[in-house]
């Protein structure tokens, strides 16, 4: 559709329906006719008179090149651009964006100003606290004379041919997370429990899971004997198998044929 130099579309190629200025490239007016002869059809003039506006030579009521009314003396009248859309108001975008594309919406801004909304905390799962970690309990390992001993008094079929180690390197271990189980590493077993306590030197009256430290939600720690083969002890007192036994600073925790386990608590 031709275009006027108001930016005007136009369904005429020649004067813009909108503002009448001519289209460019449309054929130029006709010359004006000779005196005398018969005045231009639709009562247009050709007098020799010139657009006061633009200069242009008038060939009819309207200045062709702006629109100059020169019956009323007046300029073209300014084209509201909200009548251009066919007499109507200009609708201004569509609130739903172009055809076949979901309408977005603004995120909040955060913030740290990304442009994205900031997670509500109260949405969010939440950790667990973990009552075994980092609250200064330990257990430390060694091998015990005097525990040996009250084990070979007490007899048993191999108490004979045990013999207490020449050598045995205390060891350390942090309490941590929910449990943490005292035992023998079996691969075949697929046991790998966090004390470990498989040697050298080996006690050959630890089970492969002997024992089990748990967190109690309190913070605190205690003792469970799931089942062990020669049982577990508490500053010298079997307890009784499955039920867990609270712990305190300086308990030792007595288990095979001489290892004794020393628990350390925050004071």
């Amino acid at each position: 559709m031709p275009t006027c130099p108001d930016g005007h579309q136009s369904s005429s190629t020649d004067f813009c329906d909108t503002c009448g200025m001519r289209i460019e490239g449309a054929p130029a007016a006709p010359p004006a006719p000779a005196s005398g002869s018969a005045a231009p059809a639709g009562g247009a003039s050709s007098s020799g008179e010139s657009c006061p506006v633009c200069g242009s030579d008038r060939t009819g009521m309207f200045c062709e090149v702006c629109g100059y009314d020169f019956a009323a003396g007046t300029p073209a009248a300014p084209v509201d651009p909200a009548n251009v859309f066919g007499g109507q108001p200009d609708p201004g975008p569509d609130p739903l964006g172009p055809v076949g594309v979901e309408p977005v919406t603004s995120p909040q801004t955060g913030p740290s100003g990304t442009g994205f909304a900031t997670p509500d905390p109260g949405l969010q799962p939440q950790p667990q606290p973990d009552p075994g970690a980092a609250n200064g309990w330990g257990a430390t390992v060694s091998a015990d004379r005097a525990y040996f001993d009250s084990v070979v008094e007490a007899g048993g079929p191999d108490a004979a041919s045990i013999e207490f180690p020449a050598y045995c390197p205390e060891r350390r271990f942090s309490l941590s997370g929910q449990e943490m189980r005292i035992g023998r590493r079996s691969p075949s077993r697929g046991l790998e429990p966090e004390i470990d306590l498989a040697g050298p030197p080996t006690d050959p009256g630890i089970s492969h899971l002997h024992a089990v430290l748990i967190a109690q939600p309190d913070g605190t720690w205690s003792v469970l004997d799931p089942g062990s083969s020669n049982g577990t002890q508490v500053n010298g007192n079997e307890i009784v198998t499955g039920v867990p036994y609270p712990l305190h600073q300086g308990d030792r925790v007595c288990i095979g044929a001489w290892t004794v386990l020393t628990i350390a608590a925050p004071a």
